[in-house]
């Protein structure tokens, strides 16, 4: 089959936050023809939700002059209709919702993603923290063909990153952004050179060496919460890997007897024993807030109490006082 060229190919890009943003700007500023941008509808914002906000991705779409299309259900007949009109070859997804058949298939080149994480581990809406939640030293972007199921269709490339032990959400997140909007565009590129076909790889091959699977599904506030039943190292883990984000949290108890939630953005291991102590009791030295894990002490070193700035703990201890966390 013929290479084909850039501006032959009809590219429909789809994502929404800025992590998506990266991978739209590299092709469009690498000469590749997107001929429309898919993106949530504008949010609501503001003490009366009144104000909407559009996401990164359509404000950098229109700053480019490209179409912008905001379905609220991606089977609407008009939005499927309009989809179709524009004639895409391709359809690239960043960090978008889940897409109907009737969508991803509709490209005679079909739909790839760009998923942040090497498939098939962290399979789900939350790769990046669950990788760092877990202990992992390498994560990585791979770049695969949807199909029916979500996250499971045949690998094209995959590009490994390093997490450092001391690396947060801010860290990867800001190095997978930059790693997927490579992947993205050697993907188109090996699209192109095989003329609207690639090699892909399916996952079902890779399951063997893959050992456990880890899932990343979606985060909400109690999965967020800490407890201190843990190892020193797990909940250091746990804590990086929801910060800053929507951050690590527990419940302290107030002098006048009430409940308030302390947020947690960085710690550090200490490697002292607890000795016994009941995990969660809380002891403060030298500007150094510690709390007793089931092996060791860890090192709060930034927090937030519920309707404060987050501060350093040298900076937290002037006004405030833990005693417990739980």
């Amino acid at each position: 089959m013929n290479k084909l060229s850039k501006k032959d190919l009809r590219i429909i890009f789809m994502g929404t936050p800025e992590f998506a943003v990266a991978s739209l700007r590299r092709l469009v500023e690498g000469g590749y023809q997107v001929v429309a941008v898919v993106t949530q509808p504008d949010k609501p914002v503001g003490r009366h939700q009144d104000v909407l906000r559009p996401s990164e991705v359509k404000r950098y779409a229109l700053s480019q002059g490209i179409p912008v299309l905001q379905p609220e259900k991606m089977k609407d007949p008009d939005f499927i209709e309009t989809l179709r009109s524009y004639h895409a070859d391709l359809q690239v997804v960043v960090a978008f919702r889940m897409l109907p058949e009737v969508v991803w298939s509709m490209p005679r080149f079909g739909t790839f993603n760009v998923h942040a994480a090497l498939l098939p581990q962290y399979r789900g809406a939350a790769p990046i923290n669950w990788a760092i939640i877990n202990g992992e030293t390498t994560t990585g972007v791979t770049t695969f063909f949807l199909d029916q199921q979500i996250d499971t269709g045949r690998i094209i490339l995959q590009k490994p990153f390093a997490i450092p032990d001391e690396a947060d959400v801010e860290y990867v997140y800001d190095g997978l952004m930059a790693l997927g909007a490579e992947a993205a565009t050697e993907t188109v590129d090996r699209i192109l050179e095989g003329g609207g076909t690639t090699s892909s790889l399916p996952q079902d091959q890779l399951l063997a060496e893959a050992g456990e699977l880890h899932q990343a599904p979606k985060i909400f506030k109690d999965t967020c919460h800490i407890s201190f039943t843990q190892t020193a190292k797990h909940i250091y883990d746990f804590v990086r890997g929801l910060s800053p984000v929507p951050g690590a949290w527990a419940e302290t108890t107030l002098p006048d007897g009430s409940k308030s939630v302390v947020k947690l953005y960085r710690c550090n291991k200490t490697g002292k024993t607890t000795a016994g102590e009941e995990p969660g009791t809380v002891t403060s030295e030298r500007g150094h807030i510690l709390v007793a894990c089931t092996d060791e002490w860890l090192d709060i070193t930034e927090l937030q109490m519920a309707g404060k700035k987050r501060m350093d703990a040298r900076s937290f201890l002037n006004g405030n006082h833990i005693d417990e966390l739980h």
